[in-house]
């Protein structure tokens, strides 16, 4: 079915993440038969244009790349945003390390599923820890599951979520890499209708930890249908770079690519399809 898909960043600077490099992301999706749209930050007045928007508009999703430093999303913006959700649209929300796009967390439960440096950090302490050793100017949470470039292992807790599961039914074994990857972890308010559904393991130190939550669709206190929404740890596993090494990084990038996916069908194969099922299933 046909979904109309808003594609949107927290900034609106060239020399970034900016919209352009999840130009693979939309092309996917639009041969898939959906209808994207694809925006930067758009804020006249201090307020994103396209979230002022989105509570009344035709959109019946949103993919949100929080790539600012930490407060991009206004209280006016979360306002809209949460709208959006009470009127049943989905949402996919992902930004990166240390306390890249914070200002999810005003975004109620699909906002605390993910843990920063400064606000909201994981509750076990002993992981409040550099874990990516190579890139010294990144702190924590900064799981390296690899190079830019190169694919991941991922392991799917049984039973596997219809997000996750390849046109065979089997489950998906890879995603793409990233030397410092955010994290993320089921609300403890959220059990009931939100779980797990993808967890990694660092390269450098063992530790496992969450790469994704789902929410189902779970009805409010005042009787709104929320929209199904998905959390995600890192916005790499849908950025150009990481998903066909020969597309261009910012300049600020420093670690040597990985060509990994491009050498992998099988992993170029599962990205996609977690990408699919992610608009079919929000």
């Amino acid at each position: 079915m046909t979904k109309k898909i808003l594609l949107k960043t927290t900034i609106d600077t060239e020399d970034d993440w900016h919209i352009g490099r999840f130009s693979l992301l939309k092309r996917h999706l639009e041969s898939c038969g959906h209808a994207v749209t694809a925006s930067d930050r758009l804020d006249p007045d201090g307020h994103d244009v396209d979230f002022a928007q989105l509570p009344d508009s035709d959109f019946d999703q949103l993919w949100l790349f929080a790539v600012d430093a930490e407060d991009a999303i206004t209280d006016h913006d979360a306002d809209a945003l949460r709208r959006f959700r009470k009127r049943g649209g989905g949402m996919l929300i992902t930004r990166d390390h240390q306390d890249m796009g914070a200002s999810l967390l005003k975004l109620g439960d699909i906002g605390a599923a993910h843990h920063f440096q400064d606000h909201n950090p994981e509750p076990d302490v002993a992981r409040h820890c550099v874990d990516d050793l190579e890139t010294d100017y990144i702190s924590w949470p900064n799981y390296h599951t690899g190079a830019n470039g190169d694919f991941q292992v991922i392991e799917t807790p049984v039973p596997e979520h219809p997000l996750v599961l390849r046109a065979d039914g089997t489950p998906i074994q890879y995603l793409p890499a990233h030397p410092h990857e955010g994290v993320v972890s089921l609300p403890r308010d959220a059990t009931d209708y939100a779980s797990v559904i993808i967890t990694s393991c660092s390269l450098t130190t063992g530790n496992a930890f969450c790469s994704a939550v789902a929410f189902d669709a779970v009805q409010d206190a005042r009787g709104n249908t929320l929209g199904r929404a998905v959390a995600q740890s890192t916005l790499h596993h849908f950025v150009d770079p990481n998903l066909d090494p020969a597309q261009p990084m910012p300049s600020f990038v420093s670690e040597p690519s990985g060509r990994g996916i491009a050498e992998s069908p099988d992993a170029l194969r599962d990205s996609l399809r977690y990408i699919e099922n992610i608009a079919r299933w929000l």
